[in-house]
């Protein structure tokens, strides 16, 4: 392996060598600290109590010189890998951003050039292909009769029960929060659903300038199961 490979590597997998070395260094300036005290002991033995805090110092700050290294490089690990994380956090969502506007402009140049018919025949293809190849878990099927629809968040992949009305009353819901408090977030829309967050719904959303918009497919899930699957006219990073 080359030098320049070694880097690359050794910056991809920055932040859990960070971490490593941050644990070791908790670890070893625990032990140290430990090994200091120690010899702090045996060196002044009885004569501490008598011993000027000067005296004291002089006797025993070499013993205190690894544990105040290590816990320095400790510090500056941790430091170091929230830099790190919080740069790739960054960078992930400005690139989550490009793609989405990238992906809006996209759709709305297909909308305007083959027609809404023709565009929801390809939306409800693409919604078809999703639920064949990524299907319902048994026991939610089971869940799936009258009146509990099966349901496919296309954003997410997951599945659950519900139906148009509680979805669209939902959307009404949402949308007047955003009204009055300027956005929701996916974490709003899923905690009125009953829908576990994921680990960015906290961040994505709508805002006023374009309020949130189901839009609808209806494909079949295993054994001819009836999925109403739905998809966002658009999500933006609220926060």
């Amino acid at each position: 392996m080359n030098i320049q490979a070694a880097i690359s590597r050794t910056k991809a997998n920055a932040p859990m060598l960070l971490s490593g070395t941050s644990i070791i260094g908790v670890v070893a300036t625990a032990y140290l600290s430990a090994l200091a005290g120690h010899k702090h002991a045996r060196r002044l033995g009885e004569e501490a109590p008598d011993l000027p805090p000067k005296e004291v110092f002089k006797k025993v700050w070499k013993f205190y010189i690894p544990p105040s290294i290590s816990g320095a490089a400790t510090i500056t690990s941790i430091v170091a890998n929230t830099r790190v994380n919080a740069r790739r956090t960054a960078a992930a969502q400005a690139a989550f951003v490009v793609a989405e506007r990238a992906f809006s402009e996209y759709k709305d140049h297909v909308l305007a050039n083959v027609g809404e018919t023709t565009e929801q025949k390809i939306r409800d293809k693409i919604a078809q292909d999703r639920v064949d190849k990524e299907p319902p878990s048994q026991e939610i099927l089971m869940l799936a009769g009258p009146g509990n629809v099966l349901c496919c968040e296309l954003y997410t992949g997951r599945y659950f029960t519900s139906d148009m009305e509680t979805l669209r009353k939902t959307q009404n819901e949402i949308n007047e929060r955003i009204l009055h408090f300027d956005y929701q977030t996916l974490s709003d829309w899923y905690d009125k659903l009953g829908i576990p967050y994921t680990d960015m719904s906290d961040d994505f959303g709508w805002t006023t300038d374009k309020l949130m918009d189901l839009q609808f497919t209806t494909t079949l899930a295993q054994n001819g199961t009836p999925c109403l699957a739905f998809t966002y006219n658009y999500i933006k990073q609220v926060r």
